[in-house]
């Protein structure tokens, strides 16, 4: 039930309005999958001005999701250019964020010798399944706080050197696309130590590169960038011959930040413990703040590096929105916004558990706490009675079992969870939301409706420069509440039980099938 509401982006105390906005600022940069985002915020901690660039990715075979570099510094440029333009003047500094995971081969001048590999490319699946088998991998895993999986840079990179040798041996670093932009910018190989941390080659307790993953790598510390704190940064020199950016001053710290999950708990104001972060976009994930790495061998949850002080531990599942996005393309195949005001009109017109139809939403494969490339989507009770509205509802039911999975493997591990601060798509849905509380059995806060981990790169930033002393808290007016509804919890409760045995009764066949479906 809805406690505290009437929160919009126009009504939001939390973001400055016109008339409040001044242009001592901040930027916050977030470099996504599908887009970069840049938003303002004034030095009241309030974000008031947002530019976003889109950009496509490419898979050229099954597994494959690549994307060019290039591409991605060029939008770069363009959303610091539009938005520095439309406020009329420089910020006071940029912080960065970033997705996590990718892997570039470059020559030593950062030139590209291939496309870069996503978080999302799946052909190093079978090299993550075999480590996870061995000693020595959960011995990495362990000192890493990395998953083992193909979404790993560590089992990228060896499936480079496995199958293509050539271009294994002519690169002369392997970098994320943080490191390629902040290359782009300084002309200086330099990672922040939450980046390192997300790869599999770094050691998250004495936060240095770890020597038994490089050497499984077949790597050195010369491929690899120099690893500085999240609170380093370098003054923005604007070249007279070619100028990057129309508006930033020279002198402009650029504050290299951290990755996208640990400042979504940042911007969702979940940065301490008892309260945990839930992101909802194209995929998904659930975090906490702790002050130590929490591992969990069996669900093999994420420990990776905020700041000194703090580590974000957590899951991520692969179909969030992108399950949404399927349902809805299933009926129309040019999406717009109304339809999705549509689908959730149908699907309130439903009773929770959607009429005893479940959705496992592993579209994608899934990651925590399965860590499953050949698991697939699967509707399970459909009756005649079922309609579609009531897959409508399943759908989003699916997806916050899913969260709701990986919550409870994160519990084992953490301080108890008293609040879920949320953040993403969902936001635009009280009945997704209701529906999450009522899954999770727990409140959920909503305080931000810009992007999460871009306005967690601002309040770094600000930080880090001396702007603020202390990551501020939300205003109380800016918040909407969400309580679990007790009976609504308690039929969820049931359906969960046996959601998770669905997939451990389909998990054999599922691989079965993904042997013979490409034949098909």
């Amino acid at each position: 039930m809805i406690r505290k509401g009437h929160f919009s982006r126009d009504k939001n105390p939390y973001l400055a309005s016109s008339n409040q906005r001044t242009m001592k600022y901040t930027l916050g940069i977030d470099i996504g999958t599908g887009s970069v985002k840049a938003v303002a915020v004034d030095d009241q901690c309030r974000s008031f001005e947002v530019s976003q660039q889109f950009y496509n990715y490419r898979s050229p075979k099954p597994g494959y999701h690549e994307q060019d570099p290039a591409e991605i510094w060029q939008a770069f440029k363009v959303v610091i250019n539009s938005i520095t333009s439309r406020i009329g003047s420089s910020p006071m500094t940029v912080g960065l964020s970033s997705a996590m995971h990718s892997v570039i081969p470059v020559n030593e001048d950062c030139v590209a010798l291939g496309p870069m590999i996503t978080w999302a490319d799946n052909r190093s699946s079978e090299i993550a399944e075999g480590l996870r088998m061995t000693a020595e991998g959960m011995a990495i895993y362990e000192t890493s706080g990395t998953p083992l999986h193909a979404m790993s840079p560590l089992c990228k990179i060896i499936w480079i050197r496995e199958n293509d040798p050539v271009l294994f041996s002519r690169t002369s670093k392997f970098i994320s696309i943080k490191e390629y932009i902040w290359y782009s910018i300084f002309h200086e190989y330099e990672l922040d130590q939450s980046g390192a941390s997300c790869t599999g080659l770094f050691d998250i307790l004495n936060k240095t590169w770890n020597a038994a993953a490089l050497n499984l790598a077949g790597l050195s510390q010369k491929r690899l960038s120099k690893v500085v704190p999240n609170d380093y940064y370098r003054k923005y020199f604007n070249s007279k011959i070619s100028p990057d950016f129309d508006l930033i001053n020279p002198g402009t710290p650029f504050v290299i930040g951290a990755s996208d999950g640990c400042l979504a708990n940042l911007g969702s104001m979940a940065d301490k413990p008892g309260i945990a972060a839930i992101t909802i976009g194209t995929s998904g994930a659930v975090r906490v703040a702790s002050d130590r790495p929490l591992p969990n061998a069996d669900a093999m949850t994420f420990s990776y590096i905020l700041d000194k002080d703090t580590y974000i531990c957590g899951g991520p599942i692969n179909n969030g929105g992108i399950a949404l996005q399927w349902w809805l393309k299933t009926t129309k195949n040019q999406l717009e916004e109304n339809d999705y005001e549509e689908f959730f009109k149908r699907a309130d017109t439903v009773k929770p558990g959607s009429k005893g139809l479940l959705f496992l939403p592993y579209l994608t494969g899934e990651r925590a706490p399965v860590w499953d490339s050949e698991s697939c989507g699967t509707f399970f009770g459909v009756r005649l009675h079922h309609n579609h509205s009531d897959f409508s509802r399943a759908v989003l039911e699916g997806i916050c079992f899913a969260l709701k999975d990986v919550l409870d493997a994160v519990q084992q591990k953490a301080e108890p969870i008293k609040q879920i601060n949320i953040s993403g798509g969902v936001v635009r849905s009280d009945l997704w939301m209701q529906m999450l509380s009522d899954i999770t059995d727990k409140k959920l806060v909503m305080v931000q409706s810009d992007d999460a981990s871009a306005v967690g790169a601002a309040l770094l930033a600000m930080k880090s420069t001396g702007m603020i002393t202390a990551y501020p808290e939300a205003p109380a007016e800016s918040v909407r509440i969400f309580e679990p509804d007790k009976k609504n919890a308690e039929t969820y409760a049931q359906l969960f039980g046996i959601y998770k045995q669905l997939y451990r009764n389909l998990k054999t066949t599922m691989r079965d099938l993904s042997k013979i479906a490409p034949t098909l």
